[in-house]
């Protein structure tokens, strides 16, 4: 589920898994794969620390938020709006509580979400930027801290809320946290994902 993490530029936004069959993230109107986000991720673990970074992948956005869905009442099989609700009549949430977790296999969906995003947002190149004179990132127009953007990379590698099913990330996400783990970036250093 997503959660709230707060930003420089927007204040408290939501970012996160939004259904355990996919791995596709929410960051408040931007929707975008994992894998992605992860890759992109272990590129800036590799770089010199002192000097700037940008790179990006595809994603969308969803600037209307009745086409984004209602969540909650997807969750709740009561109203299936919007893109969310698209998702959760293909893949509902799971009828026993113990079902509920992060599905490791999630990025095996990314043909099914792709068709059904392209219907609601709008492919957008989404900027990964570090400007080291601030020691800030930025996703999109999203700012953070870097405080707050190990957050949403702590956040991944633990398959968000409810967490990955048997506590087993998938591949990419354990190459992510390696790549940061074995990093000369110490400004990505994050205690939380050390070994």
């Amino acid at each position: 589920m997503p959660l709230a993490f707060e930003s420089i530029s927007h204040g408290t936004i939501a970012f996160g898994f939004f259904n355990i069959d996919s791995d596709m993230l929410l960051l408040d109107r931007y929707f975008f794969f994992s894998t992605r986000f992860c890759r992109h991720i272990e590129k800036l673990a590799m770089q010199n620390p002192l000097g700037a970074f940008t790179s990006s992948w595809q994603g969308y956005v969803i600037s209307d938020s009745a086409r984004i869905g209602d969540l909650m009442g997807a969750i709740h099989k009561i109203r299936y709006t919007g893109f969310i609700g698209d998702v959760y009549r293909r893949f509902p949430f799971p009828k026993n509580d113990i079902d509920f977790k992060q599905k490791p296999e999630g990025d095996q969906s990314h043909d099914l979400m792709t068709a059904m995003i392209q219907k609601y947002g709008t492919p957008v190149d989404i900027p990964l930027v570090f400007d080291p004179s601030t020691e800030q990132m930025a996703i999109g127009p999203y700012q953070f801290t870097l405080a707050q953007f190990n957050a949403l990379i702590r956040y991944v590698w633990l398959g968000g809320y409810p967490r990955w099913r048997d506590d087993s990330p998938p591949a990419y996400v354990i190459r992510m946290k390696a790549a940061i783990n074995n990093s000369p970036h110490h400004l990505l250093r994050n205690p939380e994902l050390a070994d």
